[in-house]
């Protein structure tokens, strides 16, 4: 197909926030993982599918549950308003635990 232009498993983005490795990333309507460090300005890969370990909120999350980034906490949560819907939790996150494996859904909010 010649206007293939890739997987789109990442995609390189330009960072509105200087961002670490493993850092979750809100750009517009896309969330995605930053897969390197970028300042301000830089383009940064962004993982927008996969399974990754993100920083949660003290909130218990059941395996398959829908989960949220809060871009305001920069974690994940399971509240919906407000939030963007990035995926689902592969295992179940205890209230007290620091962080929660989810399956990124890739899609836009």
């Amino acid at each position: 197909m010649k206007n293939w232009i890739q997987q789109g498993n990442s995609v390189p983005m330009v960072s509105p926030v200087a961002v670490s490795s493993g850092d979750g990333v809100l750009i517009g309507d896309l969330f995605g993982v930053a897969s390197s460090a970028a300042a301000i300005g830089e383009t940064v890969q962004l993982f927008v599918t996969g399974v990754v370990d993100l920083p949660k909120a003290a909130v218990s999350i059941t395996q398959g549950a829908k989960v949220y980034w809060d871009d305001t906490a920069k974690n994940v949560t399971t509240t919906s308003a407000g939030n963007t819907l990035i995926g689902c939790a592969i295992v179940a996150a205890a209230v007290g635990d620091a962080i929660v494996q989810i399956r990124l859904n890739g899609t836009v909010a």
